[in-house]
């Protein structure tokens, strides 16, 4: 979580709005629907001596059903080189111009170290940008003892309708 702070701080300098007094809005929840697909991830770890696999291809989809929730599900080969699924629900209620902040949780598996493989639990702090039918998810990977390893996660993904 210490890296976080730092990339928050980063970001908001980066951005034209964060010079107002209040670039923060809370994003009130109105239904809608899209879906969203995407190719798995980017991930920079921050062990980077540890030989983790930084790419990390998969398929999965997102279903936006309202301006600030969105329910995800999704296959990809993780950074110990193994398979891994993942369902979940983001949660973004906060609004930065056209960036979207807040966590996905949800349920995990098929890393070796954690829970032998098993299903597990996690909430991972998230920023996402889209424009139109091309979009982009953030996430900081927290590490957890020597079961799961940080990283820094880029995913590209694409509007279908």
């Amino acid at each position: 979580m210490k890296v976080f702070a730092p990339l928050l701080g980063a970001l908001l300098a980066a951005l034209p709005c964060a010079a107002q007094a209040n670039p923060f809005e809370m994003i009130e929840s109105q239904p809608k629907s899209e879906l969203w697909v995407n190719a798995g991830f980017y991930s920079r770890h921050f062990q980077r001596d540890k030989g983790f696999d930084d790419t990390n291809p998969g398929i999965g989809a997102e279903y936006r059903f309202s301006t600030v929730a969105s329910a995800t599900a999704g296959r990809f080969h993780n950074s110990d080189r193994e398979m891994s699924n993942y369902l979940g629900v983001y949660y973004q209620p906060i609004a930065l111009g056209p960036l979207r902040l807040g966590a996905v949780v949800g349920g995990f598996n098929g890393y070796p170290k954690m829970r032998d493989g098993g299903w597990f639990l996690a909430a991972i702090p998230v920023a996402t940008l889209e424009y139109e039918r091309v979009g982009v998810n953030f996430a900081i990977v927290p590490t957890y003892k020597e079961r799961l390893h940080g990283a820094f996660s880029i995913q590209l993904k694409f509007k279908l309708f």
